[in-house]
């Protein structure tokens, strides 16, 4: 009888075993090579996941978090389509000549082709932009319009005014919006409108906070309407100068954004509520304006630098609340 156990022991431990593999395994692949194609190309999608996350988690961290926010079929596809904007913005920075620069936006001119004609390059955010545009069906000029406006950019010259700087932010943050959007399954004029004016305002919040960086590079980008209105240089930024009239500048340009930022919510009556978890950057957008008060718009203050420990609470309070 012991024996006769042992062995039906057995036959249900090899059972359960053979039970594994069938799930483990998609039907048809049987075993070898073929299994072991599709064992390596899973774990190989898994990999591109955990990088594109990584990336964003570096070097987007808000970004990060906001994507944690998004429904679970969207947030692989919110991270492939951040990784994507955080290989093209550390470009500018990573390089010393604009040839490089031009041929890296290149590289991703010709990925974006070819992921949409079903031939992304063996790169993890390439895949898995093809996945997220496969799954999504996301449009193709979003992308090429973040490529081109990107690319423009390489230049090292401030805007000339704030148009020039919005302009920037429409065609980067906002159509990164779009496509957010698109990944939501919202296609809808006002949820559009809305993403218009909170990408401007991400684009205006983006260039004030890059100031102290930029400054220590010997470079400016604010725009040069506003230095001049109140009399301000590049150098007085260089040097750091915190006088009343480089505080105008930092007042000026910021209330732009809060001003984009009230517009875009002078109608969120009218943006499906579907839509409202791709707008929750402003939560940070709004921690730093606010900071920037309480600093009385000293730019290059030390805690403007500092990443906000409470930005997790906030930003789950706002989608407790369903608002933008």
């Amino acid at each position: 009888m012991a024996m006769a156990g042992s062995v039906a022991g057995a036959a249900l431990r090899r059972g359960r075993i053979g039970l594994r593999h069938r799930l483990a395994r998609p039907p048809g692949l049987g075993g070898g090579r073929a299994a072991a194609d599709w064992s390596r190309s899973r774990a190989a999608a898994g990999g591109a996941v955990q990088y594109c996350a990584e990336l964003v988690r570096k070097r987007d961290y808000e970004g990060f978090l906001c994507s944690l926010l998004l429904p679970a079929e969207s947030r692989t596809s919110a991270f492939a389509l951040r990784a994507f904007n955080v290989e093209l913005a550390q470009i500018k920075d990573s390089i010393t000549q604009k040839t490089t620069g031009l041929m890296r936006m290149q590289f991703w001119r010709e990925a974006v082709e070819d992921i949409y004609c079903d031939n992304p390059p063996h790169q993890p955010v390439a895949t898995e932009l093809w996945r997220a545009v496969k799954r999504h069906n996301l449009t193709k000029m979003w992308f090429m319009k973040i490529i081109d406006e990107r690319e423009k950019n390489l230049d090292d010259r401030a805007y000339r005014n704030i148009q020039e700087l919005e302009t920037y932010a429409e065609n980067t943050q906002s159509a990164l919006l779009y496509l957010t959007l698109e990944m939501l399954g919202v296609r809808d004029i006002h949820a559009d409108h809305a993403a218009s004016h909170i990408g401007k305002a991400q684009g205006i919040v983006t260039c004030l906070r890059a100031t102290p960086y930029h400054s220590t590079r010997q470079k400016v980008f604010l725009p040069m309407d506003i230095c001049m209105l109140h009399g301000v240089s590049q150098e007085d930024f260089i040097r750091g100068k915190q006088e009343k009239n480089v505080r105008d500048v930092i007042y000026d340009i910021a209330s732009q954004a809060h001003i984009h930022l009230e517009h875009a919510r002078s109608f969120s009556k009218k943006v499906p509520a579907k839509a409202y978890p791709a707008f929750f950057c402003t939560v940070a957008l709004d921690d730093f304006l606010h900071n920037m008060q309480k600093v009385d718009f000293n730019i290059f203050h030390p805690s403007l630098q500092k990443k906000s420990t409470l930005l997790p609470l906030h930003l789950y309070i706002r989608s407790w609340r369903k608002t933008y």
